[in-house]
Order: C-alpha cells, then sequence, then structure tokens
C-alpha cells in the first residue's frame, strides 16, 4: 500500500514536470507538479481507455507517457480557462 502511494508520488512529480515544462517552459513548483501529475495520470488514463489503449498500468515508461499527456491536457484547458476569464477593467 505505502509502495503504491509513493509510485503515485514518483510518477506525478516526473509527469506533472514535464507536462508543465513542454507547456509553460518552468515548472509549477513541486507540489503543483505532483498533483499535476497525478491527476494527469487519471486524465490521460481516462483518455486513452476511450480510445481502446491501456492507460496507467504502474510506475514504467508507459505510464509515465500516459500521465504527461493526461497532465498537458490540463494545462491547456487550464490556460484556456483562465485566458477566457473577465478580465480587469481600468479606471
Amino acid at each position: 500500500m505505502l509502495i503504491n502511494v509513493f509510485a503515485w508520488i514518483v510518477l506525478g512529480l516526473i509527469a506533472g514536470f514535464i507536462a508543465s515544462m513542454l507547456v509553460n517552459k518552468r515548472g509549477e513548483g513541486m507540489v503543483l507538479d505532483i498533483v499535476l501529475g497525478i491527476v494527469g495520470a487519471i486524465v490521460g488514463g481516462w483518455v486513452f481507455h476511450l480510445f481502446g489503449s491501456a492507460g496507467v498500468t504502474g510506475l514504467n515508461v508507459w505510464s509515465v507517457v500516459v500521465a504527461v499527456i493526461g497532465a498537458v491536457l490540463l494545462l491547456f484547458i487550464w490556460h484556456a480557462i483562465r485566458r477566457s476569464g473577465p478580465r480587469p477593467t481600468l479606471p
């Protein structure tokens, strides 16, 4: 059980950092990279499952690829929402 939690944290850190470097050209910080990678792994697994492929299968290269793709999708959506929000107006 503890190994699984540690594996998800490591996978999240690696995937979140790679995704934030691809999209933002900089990391988001260790905690946000971990969260981004873990949520990205869940989203990536869901997307890959929709297309009939395996999602996250453990701590391996395939799982990192799936998690990075999911995290990149999350970052693109996040940035699109932030840009489309209300803009502050000048007085």
